[in-house]
């Protein structure tokens, strides 16, 4: 009979990529090369503990294989995603949106406009397509107005998850609900008691982080911003460069492949680079692919005009190409985690977890703690949400507890904390399309920071207060 592993072994391939980050972020620059360097570490770590316990290469292929398969529909919308904003530089969309933005947004306000428009944007039900889109746009904007970029950055994750976590259109509410048992509605519901005070808290935190910045009063009117003219220089402006954003609206909305909508605005993108702009074919395409690049713009091109950095650093981005590292990361994050399947470690850290749970309390903490370990290791949301919440259900049950307290436990870990965890599929994306380190918008993620701490919060008051939690009725 071969032996179980132990809960050391289990947790050691976590161990090795958490100490070497910190280790490594005190000696060397936090980049995606030591990022990959660490991940490759652990991932071997894992592969020798499960050689240890029996299991070959075969054996932690196979299962990185079936994790990759598993992704595949996100692997697609992340390149999708980088063909997106490279042609929508092509298109003029996102320097339109910068263009208006500057016109229109106050330095004060700018970190909390980003959050409440992200927000709203985000209840079509994608946080990756608001974004990649109007997420990035801000980014522009708040760049050109001197507004923090890290504040910036984290509002728009904050807006970006508030409706992937509590939008009827989203897939990871969906599938949340359904790892739990529990009707959509009911979970949407009873996510106000989590959702609702981060909200609040992210608002007052925006607001307050504006008020204290320090903005020269000659910089609250921007009509004469040397980005405009130098936006004006390069596009024709008209109502034709929003037509590419009304595709993934019109798309998100009528719950088509997120990929293909991706892709369908790409190519109406170039269509409306080429007529609108007078731009070439040949550039839409290197657009798509390697990104957009600054040396495409004729007019600038021909007047000899030399562009700003402000203006190259806005539209130099994008591209299928540009999506390569995150692959990489990926592919790391899934050796670790197949090392650790194919041993056993992760069935042995969710038992260990779910062996801990004595009381509500415990039990949420459990709830959280297995779904932000396993998020951390595949990154797929729907997986985890199904193993976990499937483990978890009979625990509710016996408690008395209803199904929407364990899948609003799965939100609070699984939707908004994969974003922070800065090897995830979603903090490289986010990372990766705003311009902004994990580690760096993090602190001002405060939506995805504090749900899981107002979860945690209800659960130990609830047996004092019977306040934050939801009974199991009879019919449940």
């Amino acid at each position: 009979m071969r032996k179980s592993i132990s809960l050391l072994e289990a947790a050691l391939p976590l161990l090795t990529m958490l100490v070497c980050l910190i280790g490594g972020g005190i000696f060397f620059p936090m980049g995606t090369e030591l990022l990959v360097f660490v991940m490759f570490l652990a991932a071997a770590v894992a592969g020798l503990i499960a050689m240890r316990y029996g299991h070959g290469w075969e054996d932690i292929q196979r299962s990185t294989g079936e994790k990759m398969s598993a992704v595949l529909p996100v692997i697609l919308i992340l390149l999708s995603i980088g063909m997106l904003i490279g042609t929508w530089m092509f298109s003029g969309t996102i320097p339109m949106l910068v263009y208006y933005g500057i016109k229109l947004v106050n330095p004060q306000f700018m970190i909390i406009t980003a959050f409440l428009v992200t927000a709203v944007m985000s209840l079509t039900g994608s946080s990756w397509a608001s974004a990649g889109t109007i997420g990035v746009a801000l980014m522009g904007v708040a760049a050109a107005i001197d507004a923090p970029l890290a504040a910036t950055a984290g509002a728009v994750v904050s807006g970006a998850y508030f409706g992937d976590k509590l939008s009827p259109l989203s897939d990871s509410t969906n599938i949340c609900a359904i790892g739990a048992n529990a009707d959509l509605y009911d979970h949407i519901r009873n996510m106000v008691y989590t959702a609702g005070p981060s909200f609040v808290l992210a608002l007052i935190v925006y607001f307050i982080a504006g008020m204290l910045t320090d903005i020269d009063a000659a910089l609250l009117s921007f009509d004469d911003h040397p980005l405009l003219t130098e936006i004006e220089l390069a596009y024709n402006i008209s109502w034709l460069v929003f037509l590419p954003a009304v595709v993934v609206l019109w798309g998100t909305l009528n719950r088509k492949p997120a990929a293909l909508v991706m892709v369908s605005s790409s190519v109406v993108a170039m269509i409306v680079g080429i007529v609108s702009h007078g731009f070439s074919a040949y550039n839409a395409m290197l657009a798509a692919i390697s990104g957009f690049n600054v040396s495409m713009v004729g007019a600038i091109v021909a007047g000899g005009t030399t562009p700003s950095d402000m203006l190259t650093s806005l539209l130099n981005r994008g591209g299928v190409n540009s999506m390569s590292s995150t692959l990489i990361i990926i592919l790391a994050a899934f050796l670790i985690a197949a090392g650790m399947d194919v041993s056993g470690g992760l069935d042995k850290l969710l038992h260990a977890m779910l062996r801990r749970a004595k009381s509500v309390f415990g039990l949420v903490a459990a709830t959280l703690a297995s779904g932000a370990t396993m998020i951390a290791l595949t990154s797929h949301g729907g997986v985890t949400a199904l193993i976990v919440g499937g483990l978890f259900q009979d625990a509710y049950r016996e408690r008395g507890l209803a199904p929407e307290n364990l899948s609003r436990s799965l939100e609070d870990s699984v939707t908004i904390l994969e974003p922070l965890m800065p090897w995830t599929v979603s903090a490289i994306f986010m990372a990766t399309t705003l311009g902004v380190t994990t580690l760096e918008y993090m602190p001002w993620a405060v939506f995805c920071m504090t749900g899981w701490m107002f979860s945690l919060l209800l659960a130990a008051a609830y047996p004092y207060t019977g306040f934050g939690l939801k009974a199991r009725t009879e019919k449940q």
